[in-house]
């Protein structure tokens, strides 16, 4: 009697070494897929390796309903994932790691150690016993000529396909070119048909126009505790510290309203923030304290100590006007709440934190699967959302990684 032959491995590959593909590939070789990741750079994550120079703020714990949201427009397609690997899936993964995670005053979550390369080591480790093979320096180019095999492009230039029975590919976006993720695969998707919203800056600092001596003075200087809100765009704030650069504003608050700017950008050409500089004060408290201020005292300090405004909050106040602060108390107290910045531009791409834009909705399903190209899903900052800093861009970067990936898992067992 012959022996039964043994069914031959399933096989994956995943395009793309960060956190979206690295997920994916955890979750398929757990199942018992045999999984091969490609990528670019000669280590992988690189983005998470940056990252973890701040802390690497991996998610937040505020109420769900209110996480989702950071979402906006693309909140009802990122809820699956979050549903499938959420804040609190993600903490105890690192746990498992050996990595515990902490809360900050903020709500934001941490390692332990406030590091990245232990997690990642660690991480690193678990998919080597898993059996996952990392193939680095290999840049994705495109479908070979019938559309079933992926093409790779090694460091020395020599071109090779490889084929699997899944993909799936998780190459970022175009926000930082120097680690790999610029963008490139945008023209082959397009030229196989698939709509790509325009890649754009988001979690990216904004161009305004100081004046030379405001420039020198406080290029680095924090506008501390203050709320940004954008011209014309009620309901859209945030607060935080802003930092002052040589060519305009940056940070948490200005990150947080950067669809709103571009949004506004594009339908006018401009963008006007309101920055709050007393956002726990009402104009009229603030009114009534520059009353009572002394007749003596010049206008510097009669704003320090009416409003508590340091040196580059009234200098501020000053560039905004375009000249001196009126010493009319209700006047400079409404400047106060609400400093008009105009906005020229937002700083470009290659100085983002993220990108805006991607692969739209509707050329994946519920599953993230690409429908042009059945068998091949899609994770990550490829897929058209964007969030602010806090958390939420990891976040649903993992959340995305592991949903693509069960949904590889259900294709190869249909």
């Amino acid at each position: 009697m012959p022996t039964p032959s043994r069914p031959s491995p399933r096989t994956a590959h995943v395009i793309g070494g960060g956190p979206a593909g690295l997920m994916a590939a955890e979750v398929l070789a757990r199942a018992g897929v045999t999984v091969t990741v490609h990528d670019r750079m000669p280590s992988v994550p690189r983005k998470l390796l940056l990252a973890g120079h701040g802390g690497l703020n991996l998610t937040h714990t505020e109420e769900p309903d209110r996480f989702l949201s950071r979402y906006g427009d693309a909140a009802e397609r990122i809820a699956p994932a979050l549903e499938a690997f959420g804040p609190q899936d993600l903490r105890d993964w690192c746990a498992a790691l050996g990595e515990p995670t902490v809360v900050g005053t903020s709500g934001r979550v941490f390692p332990q150690s406030f590091r990245a390369t232990p997690l990642v080591r660690a991480w690193l480790a678990r998919l080597g016993d898993l059996g996952v093979r990392l193939e680095r320096r290999q840049r994705w180019t495109g479908w070979s000529d019938d559309g079933a095999g992926l093409r790779l492009e090694s460091a020395d230039g020599t071109t090779s396909e490889v084929r699997g029975d899944v993909t799936v590919l998780a190459l970022g976006g175009a926000s930082w070119p120097r680690l790999g993720a610029d963008g490139g695969w945008v023209v082959p998707f397009e030229a196989r048909g698939v709509r790509v919203a325009a890649l754009r800056a988001a979690n990216v600092g904004v161009r305004v126009t100081w004046s030379e001596e405001f420039a020198r003075r406080f290029a680095g200087t924090p506008l501390k505790n203050v709320a940004v809100g954008v011209r014309g765009r009620p309901g859209v704030s945030a607060r935080g510290d802003a930092m002052v650069t040589r060519s305009g504003v940056e940070g948490g608050p200005v990150y947080a309203v950067g669809a709103a700017v571009r949004s506004a950008l594009d339908a006018d050409g401009r963008a006007v923030l309101e920055v709050d500089l007393r956002p726990d004060q009402t104009v009229d408290r603030l009114a009534a304290r520059l009353r009572g201020g002394r007749a003596r005292d010049s206008v510097s300090s009669w704003l320090r100590r009416g409003l508590g405004l340091d040196a580059v909050g009234a200098a501020v106040l000053r560039e905004a006007l375009g000249g001196p602060v009126p010493r009319d108390p209700e006047a400079a107290a409404a400047l106060a709440k609400a400093v008009p910045l105009e906005v020229t531009a937002t700083m470009p791409i290659d100085r983002a934190i993220s990108s805006a834009g991607g692969v739209v909705w509707d050329e994946v399903d519920d599953a993230l699967m690409l429908r042009r190209v059945p068998g091949t899903f899609l994770a990550g900052e490829m897929l058209d959302w964007e969030a602010p800093t806090g958390g939420y861009l990891l976040q649903a970067c993992f959340g995305t990684g592991v949903l693509a990936a069960r949904g590889a898992l259900a294709w190869l067992d249909r």
